[in-house]
């Protein structure tokens, strides 16, 4: 009896630990399922199977990328789960692109701009001569993120009563100024470094009659605050190499806008490309020699300013061939000499027509280069680069003529910018960049189908093969349509 007693006492205990068994079993498999449901909840956007390209670090493979708060919270070879997951299978999931030079800086141009891959624009040449209320102005927030330089153009302007509204028109452009109005100068610079700009812009190009010692006043002034400085240099065979020694001299990060176009205004070198090969050439001696130069460029043979500028000071003295070189934005009809002269006094935007593709495809694919639009669109008129020109890059440099490769394309138009900026601006260490922790700026686009759409005389027309665009983890784009009212830009500047 005892004994089967006690048979029946191990069998009862084995039972009841088999039940717990079960139980605890159960338990656990339903609180992992929680932490599964957990972690998939955590997600606010899933981009699924897309080929990821980060320039930074290599990366080049199908992942997973999981996004939360605005920022990229997880890179995965295993499938993740979120609020929406947006299956980009076939695509390529790149980095934001970042515009250093974009001009305007409205809704209309952003709503083109973000359509053609941007997610950061800045206007770093002309730049503001009021940094806070430039940004004040914004606070309602934007389309994509943006940014402004404290610019010698509207300060000197603003210190020579120059009544021009973007570019100078009178004394600010053609008057020398005395060194009290350079000392004036010097303290608006600084107030707008103080004031958060990211940057300090020059156009020596429109305001010719600024000294090289005025322009050494104000880089000593970015040089003591660490900021870069953005510079169209003067045409002629000194413009750059002015740029260049004052720059060395006070020691000052320098970049140069528009090597492609600016490298057209240095006369006696041979046509072609071989003006954009020596311009390059100068700022790669540059920095082999260890100065801190950059430059950028765009792709189209046409340019654009305003036609009031003294930039075409000299415009009487010109050959009657030279005038249909310049299309009227606003009509695009091309220039006579009258016609010219009848624009100027009423001020606008005039496309310039005057270099060879050859000297366009040198500074594209030049490894110094940067992409950058220079871009500006007024109630639909302009020129095409605002909403053309990183999809111009992808469609026709990298698959149709094969001279870049996708990743080199992406690296000019992502992490260089990126690191451009990023040693002043510390926002800019977040950007450019598919990693973790990383703003969620990301363009994913269609390699075998993006193309630019917008001509000269179609300036406005939207690019091709960009499905989805994020801003700080908020689509903009989605599935191809632009989403009008959603505004998730931030401001980038200096706190």
């Amino acid at each position: 009896m005892k004994t089967g007693s006690g048979k029946n006492d191990l069998l009862r205990g084995c039972i009841v630990r088999v039940f717990y068994s079960v139980v605890m079993v159960f338990i656990c498999t339903m609180l992992m399922d929680v932490q599964v449901e957990t972690k998939a909840d955590e997600y606010d956007v899933v981009l699924h199977g897309g080929s990821v390209m980060d320039p930074e670090s290599g990366l080049d493979a199908v992942r997973n990328i999981g996004i939360r708060d605005g920022r990229i919270v997880e890179i995965s070879e295993e499938p993740l789960i979120g609020v929406r997951l947006i299956d980009v299978s076939g695509l390529v999931v790149a980095p934001g692109f970042i515009d250093l030079h974009a001009h305007g800086q409205s809704e209309e141009s952003f709503g083109l701009m973000v359509r053609d891959g941007v997610t950061t624009a800045f206007e770093l040449e002309v730049g503001s001569g009021d940094v806070s209320a430039w940004y004040a102005e914004r606070l309602k927030g934007r389309t994509i993120n943006y940014g402004v330089s404290i610019g010698h153009i509207p300060v000197r302007m603003r210190v020579m009563g120059d009544l021009g509204t973007f570019l100078p028109k009178g004394p600010g452009g053609g008057d020398v100024a005395t060194a009290e109005q350079i000392v004036e100068m010097e303290r608006l610079v600084a107030k707008g470094l103080e004031e958060g700009a990211v940057a300090v812009g020059f156009g020596l190009a429109y305001t010719p009659a600024a000294s090289t010692a005025e322009f050494q006043s104000m880089l000593k002034v970015a040089s003591k605050f660490g900021a870069s400085a953005h510079i169209h240099v003067r045409g002629g065979d000194g413009g750059l190499r002015e740029a260049l020694d004052t720059a060395a001299a006070t020691s000052t990060s320098l970049h140069v806008v528009h090597a492609n176009s600016s490298a057209e205004n240095v006369p006696g070198l041979a046509s072609g490309g071989t003006k954009t090969e020596e311009f390059l050439s100068a700022i790669d001696e540059a920095r082999q020699n260890g100065q801190d130069v950059t430059t950028e460029a765009y792709p189209y043979e046409a340019g654009m300013t305003m036609i009031e500028s003294a930039l075409f000071d000299d415009w009487e003295t010109w050959e009657d061939s030279q005038f249909p070189m310049h299309q009227w934005a606003e009509t695009g009809e091309r220039l006579t000499r009258e016609s010219f002269g009848r624009y100027r006094r009423q001020g606008g935007g005039v496309i310039i027509h005057s270099r060879t593709p050859a000297m366009t495809r040198t500074a594209i694919e030049s490894p110094l280069t940067m992409i950058a639009s220079d871009g500006l669109i007024d109630n639909g008129r302009g020129h095409p680069r605002t909403a053309g020109t990183y999809a111009k890059v992808l469609g026709q440099y990298v698959r149709e003529k094969g001279t870049l490769s996708l990743m080199d394309a992406l690296r000019k138009m992502t992490i260089e910018p990126a690191r451009r900026l990023e040693g002043y601006v510390p926002a800019m260490a977040n950007k450019g960049r598919i990693r973790i922790g990383a703003d969620a700026d990301v363009t994913i686009f269609d390699p075998a189908v993006v193309i630019d759409r917008s001509t000269y005389t179609n300036p406005s027309l939207t690019s091709e093969g960009i499905p989805f665009v994020l801003v700080n983890g908020v689509l903009v784009v989605d599935d191809g349509e632009f989403m009008i009212n959603v505004r998730p830009g931030r401001a980038v500047r200096v706190q």
